[in-house]
């Protein structure tokens, strides 16, 4: 598989620390509001690396953090009249509900910033020790990028350049404009840590240096995040992790692209934001997930109504498919057509085209098409065949590519489904009585929940809208 690092800036053959194994670190959210929807993107892309490494038979360790002590946390709780704690955990929780209906499957370990102080305060020690950081009187620690002859080298900007939009904040005692602050003093009624340099809490970047090298190791393999994250703080990250541990932080990096409403940044200034509760409580949450992986995860993608009715529309011809291969399966039989070794291999070549595509840098979009180029087959070739043989078969691949995806998730209502089987058979039933109202009636109460009937001459086949 080849990956492209923004650190050398080309796609690069995938070679892991250990063998078999991958190490991922991915930055979480910072817990002050629910997410939005350029949040969802990272959240989904990376879930679907972990996924797909796997599936090519990786042991991955995953990790993602939650970023729980923060001046947006803090500053929501004053709004909330709660406390920094009660803050994070809500939206913890709003987190993971989103999540879960973006269908990501928890990381091998999802540590908190406040659970990991006494890391932090490890690594500013060395650092301070090792004369790359620097403590003030008021209590803050700044870290000093001239001291760190690489810094810049994830940005492929000089440090000049890095610095020209730099300044020295009213109340800041750092000695250069570029340093910023591993350790943060305490004000008067904000939460706070014990530490050599007196009451405080964590800067942002250290605590996802503390956090990788605690779960895995001062050298990881992948680290991930959205393109907004690469400079500072993926920049800073560097170079906090390689002053003090003396190895390079992380083998590869990747990071997602944008995401634009109508074809405009998205902003809370320009009133084009949106959270993930947001749209799904209009389209629901697998349609966003869809989106967030239609194109290759580096591009801009545009979210519309239109684009995400689209996504909706390409989601049901894989529901619809993956209905009727049940269906077809329940009125198979053991034939098998001479042709089904040639159809088995059309079939396999589908999964060769996505495994294509996935290997060259997680080319999801390219593996939709693979997937789909693969529902064209089970149409045309395997539907109408009647051989239990095939049609397991293909329903098999089906959802493998579809796992490996994180689509087709939302099958197994079965509440729902045996609401609507009860339906069916009493509208069957008043067909058979020639009770033409009383089967109108459940056709369309059946539509009115997004419910649409087909009759067929081996019986109704039911689809959600």
């Amino acid at each position: 598989m080849k990956v492209y690092n923004t650190l050398t800036r080309r796609k690069e053959e995938l070679k892991t620390i250990d063998e078999g194994e991958v190490k991922i670190y991915a930055c979480g959210p910072t817990v002050y509001n629910y997410i939005h929807i350029g949040n969802a993107r990272p959240i989904c892309v990376f879930d679907t690396l972990r996924r797909y490494l796997e599936y090519r038979g990786y042991k991955v360790k995953y990790v993602q953090n939650f970023t729980d002590i923060d001046d947006k946390i803090i500053k929501k709780a004053i709004e909330e009249n709660s406390d920094y704690k009660t803050v994070s955990e809500k939206y913890i929780e709003e987190f993971w509900t989103d999540a879960h209906g973006l269908n990501f499957r928890e990381a091998t370990v999802h540590p908190k910033a406040t659970e990991n102080i006494d890391e932090i305060i490890n690594i500013i020690q060395t650092l301070v020790d090792k004369g790359f950081a620097y403590p003030v009187e008021n209590g803050d620690v700044y870290f000093s990028p001239k001291k760190f002859d690489e810094y810049g080298k994830l940005s492929h900007q000089p440090l000049e350049d890095l610095e020209a939009g730099a300044r020295i904040n009213i109340g800041e005692l750092k000695k250069e404009p570029m340093d910023f602050a591993l350790w943060k003093g305490a004000k008067p009624g904000e939460p706070y840590w014990e530490s050599p340099w007196g009451k405080g809490r964590p800067g942002w970047h250290i605590e996802c240096s503390a956090m990788a090298g605690r779960y895995l190791g001062k050298t990881i393999d992948i680290h991930c995040g959205g393109q907004d994250l690469i400079f500072p703080h993926h920049e800073n990250e560097i170079a906090q992790s390689e002053c003090c541990n003396g190895v390079p932080f992380a083998n590869y990096w990747m990071h997602n692209g944008y995401i634009n409403v109508d074809n405009v940044k998205m902003s809370k200034s320009l009133g084009n934001f949106f959270t993930v509760r947001d749209v799904a409580e209009k389209y629901g949450y697998e349609p966003i997930r869809y989106l967030m992986i239609s194109s290759q995860y580096r591009s801009p993608i545009n979210y519309s109504v239109d684009i995400i009715e689209q996504c909706k529309a390409a989601l049901q011809r894989l529901y619809t498919c993956r209905d009727s291969l049940d269906f077809e399966l329940a009125n198979a039989d053991d034939s098998v057509p001479e042709n089904a070794d040639e159809i088995k291999k059309q079939l396999d070549s589908r999964r060769e085209q996505f495994i294509e595509a996935m290997d060259d840098d997680l080319n999801t979009a390219d593996g939709i098409a693979a997937v789909f180029e693969l529902v064209k087959d089970i149409n045309v070739n395997v539907l109408a065949s009647g051989s239990k043989e095939l049609i397991e078969y293909a329903t098999a691949l089906f959802d493998e590519l579809t796992g490996v995806l994180g689509l087709v998730y939302n099958r197994n209502n079965n509440n729902l489904d045996s609401e609507i089987e009860k339906l069916i058979e009493l509208r069957t039933k008043a067909r058979k009585e020639k009770n033409w109202a009383e089967a109108d009636r459940i056709r369309d109460e059946l539509k009115a929940q997004g419910i649409v009937l087909e009759d067929t001459p081996q019986g109704v086949k039911w689809h959600k809208e």
